[in-house]
């Protein structure tokens, strides 16, 4: 029986469930074990962003509240995180690799290094749970990045905002008087998109070397995950440019990785709860883009996740670190259950 058939009616509901009992019905997030489907393609997930998608999420200790291990072991919840022996559970039918430092692992908690981890668990062990398929979620990302600068889409142009000319691809100065000598950087507009694109498709080039089992099976390029901002909220002339940028973004990983079916998911993400100031004109702009009526061309196949309701605040959290949610594992695991469940909905479609 394919596990896309339901595709995971209801399961979302069950995954952000409170506390479970030890001997309750399997999880229907709870891993089997066992491998995906052989000699089929690989269906691959790229992970953009910058540090909060990189993971910011405390994994322990257990004692320290907002902590994983404080949710998993101490509250009881999220039970198909923990096989019957207390430890992580792992998906054989989902492999994590970060492109950026080339290390990779069967999905679990543990994957991305074993102290912190983004919202490629959440989104892993939804997306794996809904397909047959074997799932690649592959990373390319690094912290303090705007999409306004070092993330440019390819194409986009200079502009004038209070004075000021703001970069276009290529640029080497992120803003300057007309007039007034550049004050260059050894950098450009785009930068970090190239890196990020080149460090991805170096890691499709080479599945064999370090996929376990590759047997050029081939891949598809099913979607991308998106969870950004908080670079660009410090600038009222990026904040002014995000969604007009964030939609020529999506264009431009279509085209540059030959995908032009691959779906589009996103979260609103400042690094702050995003509901005042520059944050808040950003996550507007983030959901703008999912809005169907505007934006006809995205119906069924670009999705936006409000997440601000999963801001947790420091009492309840490791740190004192707002662009960073706090640390917080619960908002980190829920972040990426919901955009695993934006991303099979649309798959559905």
């Amino acid at each position: 029986m394919s596990r896309t058939r339901p595709l995971l009616a209801g399961v979302l509901l069950l995954a952000a469930a409170t506390a479970v009992a030890q001997d309750a019905p399997p999880h229907p997030l709870r891993p089997d074990g066992k491998p995906a489907a052989a000699g089929k393609p690989l269906k691959v997930f790229i992970l953009m962003g910058q540090s909060n998608m990189v993971g910011m999420g405390d994994i322990g200790p257990e004692a320290t509240k907002g902590t994983l291990e404080y949710f998993t072991k101490g509250q009881k919840k999220y039970p198909f995180l923990l096989d019957a022996g207390g430890k992580w559970t792992e998906r054989k039918d989902v492999y994590y690799y970060d492109a950026r430092v080339k290390k990779g692992a069967w999905l679990s908690p543990a994957a991305n290094g074993g102290k912190a981890f983004g919202p490629e668990v959440g989104f892993g062990y939804v997306v794996g749970a809904a397909l047959d398929e074997p799932v690649l979620v592959l990373k390319s990302c690094i912290g303090n990045r705007a999409l306004g600068w070092d993330l440019l889409p390819p194409g986009s142009k200079r502009y004038t905002y209070d004075g000021k000319t703001y970069a276009g691809s290529g640029d080497k100065a992120e803003w300057w008087v007309e007039g007034q000598p550049k004050k260059e950087v050894n950098w450009y507009a785009g930068k970090q998109y190239d890196d990020d694109m080149a460090n991805a498709k170096a890691a499709l080039a080479s599945l064999g070397k370090w996929y376990p089992g590759y047997k050029d099976e081939g891949y598809e390029i099913a979607g991308f995950v998106w969870w950004q901002g908080h670079r660009d909220h410090f600038s009222a002339a990026h904040t002014s440019k995000y969604e007009e940028n964030l939609e020529r973004l999506i264009g431009s990983l279509r085209k540059d990785y030959a995908a032009p079916a691959a779906k589009f998911v996103l979260a609103t993400g400042c690094g702050n709860p995003g509901r005042e100031g520059n944050g808040l004109k950003i996550a507007e702009a983030q959901l703008a883009i999912g809005d169907a009526k505007k934006y006809p061309a995205f119906a069924g196949n670009v999705k936006a996740v409000d997440v601000r309701d999963l801001w947790r605040e420091v009492d309840v959290s490791p740190k004192n670190q707002g662009f960073h949610y706090n640390r917080n594992a619960e908002t980190f695991l829920e972040v990426g259950l919901r955009l695993g469940g934006a991303m099979t909905d649309l798959l559905k479609k």
